[in-house]
């Protein structure tokens, strides 16, 4: 049982690190696309409040929400592991 409890506690603080990554990562890549299509389009007005709306619009976005499957899935995975071993 300890040591399930500390496969959890280090699974966590791992895809904790892992999600941070990958929403940074994203974020970064969505910043870095609105600011092209600012430019590409020739916008009149700030960049910044153009970035911060469109930012504001993809903190909303299913993309966003999908990157939650970095929890989700490696525990269905270890579920389903303990599950066959132990049960099957």
């Amino acid at each position: 049982m300890i040591a399930l409890a500390r496969l959890l506690v280090i699974g966590f603080v791992v895809l904790t690190v892992i999600y941070v990554s990958l929403s940074l990562y994203s974020r970064s890549v969505r910043r870095g696309k609105l600011k092209l299509w600012w430019e590409e389009e020739g916008r009149q007005g700030d960049l910044d409040d153009y970035v911060e709306k469109g930012l504001k619009e993809y903190d909303g976005s299913l993309r966003r929400k999908l990157i939650l499957g970095v929890y989700v899935i490696p525990f269905c995975l270890v579920a389903v592991i303990i599950y066959l071993t132990n049960f099957y």
